[in-house]
């Protein structure tokens, strides 16, 4: 029988208490976490308000995981103000994951989080260190710059526990780049939709909940996500990308009826087993990034 996971991540060394601008980066992937699961709708996702296409979680089982990766953002961010290789950083992950399997029973909620943002939390403690200014561009840059190369060519090291990484199945079986390729080229989906879309709509409408509903489907409506043709095949994905871009193409959220559109095209993924989880990931990118420019 495999020894029992640890109840907690073991990357923060006892009694550790992180630098302050660790623990503020680090509050910052939370807090950024926590809007995009809390934010309805959200086609075949995991709402407040329901499951979405996702018969082994719901919104409690992401708020176990969120609790119990707390002390790994501000960890990896002090692990990131030295600027090491990307070995360091895997390690911490490792045991994120494990923390966040022993959670949530073994669900897999947060596995892109903890790749993702974790990239983007050390990448900041990285400026942090180097005494240069955090910034949207500047963590999507670092972190293309400084572990690039090593994400592309490094093995896929789970705990003995976690389910098989379908992100790597679907990118082998169908040649997208997943988020792996998204990652080391510095989060260009993010930087290139979802926060333009996100920055748009906040400012002409002031209200960061519209912005980022608006932001997850500008992401959708472009993104290969690698969940969508996990799920659904290449017709699964088309299927997804055509109701974003209808959805857009009406007015988005500033069209009348958008909550009435958005249900109707959250009933179709459920009907049909869709889940954007990439483009959810992606979405709590630009909300980070989003963050992380209001430090500026």
């Amino acid at each position: 029988m495999p020894n029992p996971l640890p109840a907690r991540p073991v990357c923060l060394l006892p009694d550790a208490s992180p630098a302050p601008g660790d623990a503020l980066i680090g509050r910052l992937a939370i807090r950024s976490l926590y809007r995009e699961v809390e934010l309805h709708p959200k086609p075949g996702l995991v709402t407040p308000e329901g499951n979405g296409s996702h018969r082994d979680m719901d919104f409690r089982t992401f708020l176990r995981s969120l609790n119990a990766l707390r002390p790994y953002f501000p960890a990896i961010t002090a692990g990131g103000r030295s600027a090491p290789g990307f070995a360091p950083l895997q390690t911490l992950g490792i045991a994120a994951e494990s923390a966040m399997l022993a959670a949530t029973g073994g669900v897999n909620t947060h596995r892109g989080a903890i790749f993702n943002l974790g990239l983007l939390c050390a990448a900041s403690g990285a400026l942090l260190g180097a005494g240069r200014p955090v910034g949207a561009e500047s963590a999507c840059s670092a972190v293309e710059a400084l572990w690039g190369r090593e994400i592309l060519t490094s093995a896929d090291v789970l705990p003995d526990s976690a389910p098989p990484s379908h992100g790597l199945v679907v990118a082998r079986r169908y040649g997208s780049g997943g988020a792996r390729q998204e990652a080391a080229s510095g989060f260009p989906a993010a930087r290139e939709i979802g926060l333009p879309a996100y920055r748009a709509t906040l400012a002409a409408t002031g209200d960061g909940e519209l912005a980022a509903v608006q932001a997850l489907f500008a992401l959708m409506a472009e993104l290969d996500d690698t969940n969508l043709l996990w799920r659904g095949g290449p017709a699964g994905l088309a299927q997804a990308h055509r109701a974003a871009a209808g959805f857009l193409a009406a007015g988005g959220i500033f069209a009348a009826d958008w909550r009435t559109h958005a249900a109707a095209i959250d009933r179709e993924f459920v009907d049909r087993r869709l889940s954007p989880g990439g483009t959810a990931d992606l979405l709590g990118v630009t909300l980070f990034l989003a963050e992380l420019d209001g430090l500026a």
